[in-house]
């Protein structure tokens, strides 16, 4: 399933509690780079959010005659970005808590 089918299912059901949503995710993201490691089997993404934090995430192949800068692209993306997901997750939940007390 993917994550905009995931998205209308949760709106679908009216499950509307605090959360976050890809556009959210998205919306804090402001730069990405990629980089092709020597070894030639391996790319790194790195995501630069509005706060100036960096987070990274990685893609890597065994033969490098398998290696695609486009696939390395979109993997290593979707892993750096996973890791946005628990950090604003992480941070909506201590809004959260702060906001019980």
């Amino acid at each position: 399933m993917s994550e905009k089918e995931i998205e209308q299912e949760i709106q679908d059901k009216g499950l509307n509690a605090p959360r976050l949503c890809p556009a959210d995710i998205d919306a804090i993201i402001i730069n990405e780079t990629f980089t092709i490691m020597p070894s030639k089997k391996a790319m790194i993404c790195e995501l630069t959010l509005a706060s100036g934090f960096t987070v990274r995430g990685e893609s890597a192949c065994v033969s490098v005659t398998n290696f695609d800068e486009g696939i390395g692209q979109k993997i290593s993306r979707e892993n750096a970005r996973n890791k946005v997901w628990q950090l604003e997750g992480y941070r909506l939940q201590c809004d959260l808590a702060r906001a019980k007390d």
